[in-house]
């Protein structure tokens, strides 16, 4: 038990040294995790930050790779791809003076997730784990009236469930709202995050306020971001910055969004965490997709799944 003035998160995170801050489900998502990823660095952690990849990563060259299915991202990595997030986040980190290399995971199932996992742990010795979602999809148990996009996210809860050797392994959940593009229903995960509690496994709630350091920077980087993927910018990070900087409801930052309605509020810009163990004992497909080796048998996995569960009828906020 702790404290109200402790933030549960970072006191389980009190006694690791060496952290790994990993986006779950591809794209940017990496970005959703760097205000935490800087807050432990400016707390004198070793943070090491990798994201499971959309980018072309099969054209890298063979000294590019630490492992199998575990990429090593510099500045200077693929220059002809123009779409690169985590090459473009590590040219933001060595602009402001932090370590520039970022991880990146392929799109795989399970079983190689796991042992590219394992293969950056032990490389690093790494003591924490903090799997980061921009967005809400990470939280749902299967169940749920729709799922959003879960394949890359609960692919890397199931690869990190398993390594028992690792002292913490947490989740954190940031973006609420953004996944009702993808038909998540929010009064459903907020359910789900009661349920969480009542096992023990929420870890709370807490803001990136614009007026702290790492708010700061988390704004800096995501332009950065926008200025150099001008033609696939990030609609989570682009809505959870729009949040931090107090913006509210339809806000325009890219064509991207085009003939549909945004709504931009402060809880976009709230991070909840969770125990990653009792989040992934909370989901009920999990067990399928343990012995997955492409992405797409993830999918299908889930799809199979889906068609022998009744759902959840959705429901809307009363107030």
């Amino acid at each position: 038990m702790t404290f109200l003035h402790a933030n549960p998160l970072f006191t389980r995170l009190a006694d690791a040294e060496r952290i790994l801050v990993a986006g779950a489900g591809g794209g940017f998502d990496i970005y959703s995790g760097l205000p935490l990823a800087l807050s432990l660095r400016h707390q004198g952690k070793e943070v090491h930050l990798a994201n499971l990849s959309f980018s072309a990563l099969a054209g890298l060259p063979a000294e590019d790779w630490a492992a199998p299915d575990l990429a090593v991202i510099t500045p200077d990595s693929a220059p002809h791809q123009s779409y690169f997030p985590e090459r473009t986040l590590a040219q933001w980190l060595r602009l402001h003076g932090h370590p520039a290399t970022v991880y990146a995971f392929p799109q795989t199932g399970v079983q190689p997730l796991r042992a590219a996992y394992r293969a950056l742990i032990e490389r690093h010795d790494i003591d924490a784990v903090v799997l980061v979602d921009g967005g809400t999809d990470i939280l749902l148990r299967g169940d749920e009236a729709g799922l959003g996009t879960p394949e890359e996210d609960l692919a890397g809860v199931a690869a990190l469930a398993a390594l028992d050797d690792v002292p913490h392994r947490l989740v954190v959940s940031v973006g609420f709202g953004v996944d009702a593009y993808h038909g998540v229903n929010h009064v459903q995960v907020l359910e789900n995050i009661a349920a969480l509690d009542r096992d023990g496994a929420y870890l709370g709630a807490f803001s990136i306020p614009r007026a702290t350091r790492e708010g700061a920077l988390y704004l800096d980087a995501v332009e950065h971001a926008q200025q150099h993927t001008p033609e696939h910018p990030s609609i989570v990070n682009g809505s959870i910055a729009a949040a931090v900087r107090g913006s509210f409801g339809d806000v325009r930052f890219t064509d991207r969004t085009r003939g549909s309605e945004l709504f931009v509020n402060p809880l976009m810009s709230l991070y909840f965490a969770f125990d990653l163990p009792g989040l992934a004992a909370r989901c009920l497909y999990l067990d399928r997709i343990e012995d997955t080796q492409l992405i797409r048998q993830v999918h299908s996995r889930i799809a199979e799944f889906r068609d022998t569960v009744v759902t959840r009828p959705p429901r809307r906020f009363p107030h």
